[in-house]
């Protein structure tokens, strides 16, 4: 089966051959912006030289010693970065106003969400976003095992990929559900259940290739809101087994008990965080728990149903998540940069850069999370900031996003491994 939808990509895409500049030729890159934000802060009159896959040399134009055989890229009024690195991707949805959730997982084939997912990635990395962490195929099996593989070929353009294959669910939990007891849709996530059962699960998924292992704490019930699933015993064992394999897990939450459930268990990153309190954040602040919190999911499921913003009162749950976010800047939790993207569309994916600020975080540390935080809370070596020695993936955005962080969307330049992918 993997055969066969891998050449399903490649004679999907065989109009994508001739996007890289592959820049090997020459050896070196000399790219020449306005200002460079290293991952850490902004500075002026600075070059960085590139050499194949990996940065030579970054700093100051005097102090870069120029090969005679450097190929130089002017960016002029540009700002040079890192490549974005996306904290929440699904690459295999797309945005629910096209397609209900529901719809996509039941009604979809497994060979149409791949070919959607090629094009969802090589959007990605259009938008900027070089690395993404993908938190779950929602129904479409380990197949973002074989995206990442296409990937890292070179069979498609896209982005580095963490992937989390199926994503784990307590049993009845999850959807899609049917109102017949006897009909058993498929699901959009892997059941599992008691310490054994978690334990057994999260070696499976290890084993079929995920790169983090993602829980759901917590789910909606039809009345109820968001209730917590898993116990803290089972959560522990999935910390446990994942963390032995050097994974980190991954928790959904949407309310307060799972949030503290994940917490107690040592999840490395939080998901959404609805739930959160100024307690709670305090807890994940001493524990070195990182949120993601996903802003532009929200807004976009609210605009789906009907909301104008910025001509409507806010929903509740827009209000709310404002408040959460704040109360989670004011503890000082490490704040990841992911959208949940896939709810609404891949290649917008700064749409939530844009929300954090707008939510109360400065634009610098915004630039921070999606680049150098992100990097260290996914553990990601040699990305994230503009170093000699690590990897050369730099974008180069119009203007300055420090000052105006809409700016990174207007992507000019897109360079992964030392190859040019979008150059404008």
């Amino acid at each position: 089966m993997k055969i066969i939808q891998l050449v399903i990509i490649s004679i999907f895409l065989s109009c994508l051959q001739g996007i890289a500049q592959d820049t090997s030729s020459t050896g070196y890159v000399l790219l020449k912006p306005d200002r460079v934000f290293d991952g850490q802060q902004m500075h002026t009159n600075w070059y960085v030289l590139v050499k194949n896959k990996h940065i030579e040399a970054a700093g100051e134009a005097s102090s870069i010693k120029i090969p005679a055989s450097a190929k130089v890229i002017e960016l002029k009024g540009m700002t040079l970065m890192p490549g974005l690195i996306e904290g929440h991707s699904h690459l295999f949805l797309h945005p629910y106003n096209e397609t209900s959730w529901n719809d996509q997982v039941m009604n979809e084939s497994r060979a149409e969400r791949t070919a959607r997912a090629v094009e969802h990635a090589k959007a990605t990395l259009m938008a900027g976003f070089t690395t993404v962490r993908d938190l779950g195929t929602e129904g479409a099996a380990y197949d973002d095992v074989g995206l990442k593989t296409a990937i890292n070929k070179g069979i498609v353009p896209g982005p580095r990929m963490l992937v989390a294959t199926r994503a784990i669910v307590t049993t009845g939990a999850y959807g899609p559900k049917s109102n017949v007891a006897e009909s058993h849709p498929l699901l959009g996530a892997e059941e599992a259940d008691g310490v054994e059962g978690v334990s057994r699960v999260v070696r499976s998924q290890i084993g079929y290739g995920a790169d983090v292992v993602k829980l759901y704490a917590d789910y909606w019930a039809t009345d109820e809101g968001a209730t917590p699933t898993f116990t803290v015993d089972e959560l522990k064992a999935a910390v446990a087994v994942a963390n032995s394999r050097g994974r980190q897990v991954v928790v959904h939450s949407g309310s307060e008990e799972g949030m503290r459930r994940a917490i107690l268990a040592g999840a490395s990153t939080i998901e959404h965080g609805d739930g959160g309190t100024p307690e709670l954040f305090k807890q994940m602040k001493a524990k070195g728990i990182a949120l993601c919190p996903t802003l532009a999911a929200t807004e976009a499921n609210d605009i789906y149903r009907g909301w104008k913003k910025g001509v409507d009162v806010d929903p509740e749950n827009v209000k709310a998540k404002r408040t959460m976010f704040r109360n989670a800047l004011n503890a000082g939790v490490t704040i990841c940069m992911g959208g949940d993207v896939g709810v609404f569309a891949h290649g917008d994916n700064a749409r939530e850069m844009v929300l954090m600020v707008e939510y109360g975080m400065k634009p610098i540390d915004v630039l921070r999370s999606a680049t150098s935080v992100n990097a260290e809370v996914f553990k990601l070596k040699n990305l994230g900031n503009i170093k000699a020695g690590y990897l050369a993936d730099m974008i180069a955005v119009d203007g300055n996003p420090a000052e105006d962080i809409k700016t990174v969307k207007q992507v000019k330049l897109v360079m992964k491994d030392g190859v040019v992918y979008l150059q404008k």
